[in-house]
């Protein structure tokens, strides 16, 4: 399959101003950064984390604990897919008490979301879980809603929004396209 790009929604410009709105509105509603840490889905949760937390820390002088997070064996798909190519969960800090904010890069069915949570909670208890997306597309399957959202794009089932980031892919731009046979 090859994937077939309609037109792109976000580029790096927007991602940056999306990603400093996010930063203040995390501070904002956490009251501060005191008790934050922010733990990045894998693959681009983690970056898209990681540039969150360096601006969280230019906000408030405190740059808040930043873990990634592996959710493949967590997932509700593991035995319908081919072999899962696993990742290494590291997270540093104790979650018990923390305010956690999980970082994604694509919101959608929520089943990621769902995994995700469950691999936290197998870590420790939290006081809060709360989630940040760059791209919320619609389409849940799960009650599974994003607290910070980079933008909303409504798509159909069989589009795709890609989000591609400088550390993985060469170039900040969210891409909306198809898979193509």
């Amino acid at each position: 399959m090859a994937f077939k790009e309609k037109t792109t929604i976000m580029d790096r410009g927007a991602i940056q101003r999306a990603l400093t709105r996010i930063a203040h509105e995390i501070v904002e509603r956490s009251g501060g950064a005191e008790n934050l840490a922010l733990v990045g889905i894998r693959s681009r949760g983690v970056h898209l984390a990681s540039r969150l937390a360096r601006k969280i820390g230019e906000i408030e002088g405190i740059t808040p604990p930043l873990g990634a997070l592996d959710i493949t064996f967590y997932r509700d798909d593991i035995g319908t897919r081919p072999q899962p190519k696993a990742s290494v969960t590291e997270i540093t800090f104790d979650v018990t008490g923390k305010d956690i904010i999980l970082v994604d890069d694509v919101l959608y069915t929520g089943r990621s979301v769902r995994a995700a949570m469950d691999a936290i909670f197998d870590l420790g208890r939290p006081t809060t879980i709360q989630l940040a997306v760059m791209i919320d597309r619609g389409h849940r399957e799960l009650p599974v809603r994003a607290d910070f959202v980079g933008k909303n794009i409504p798509t159909s089932q069989r589009e795709e929004v890609r989000v591609n980031l400088e550390e993985e892919d060469g170039i900040d731009a969210v891409i909306l396209g198809e898979e193509v046979t």
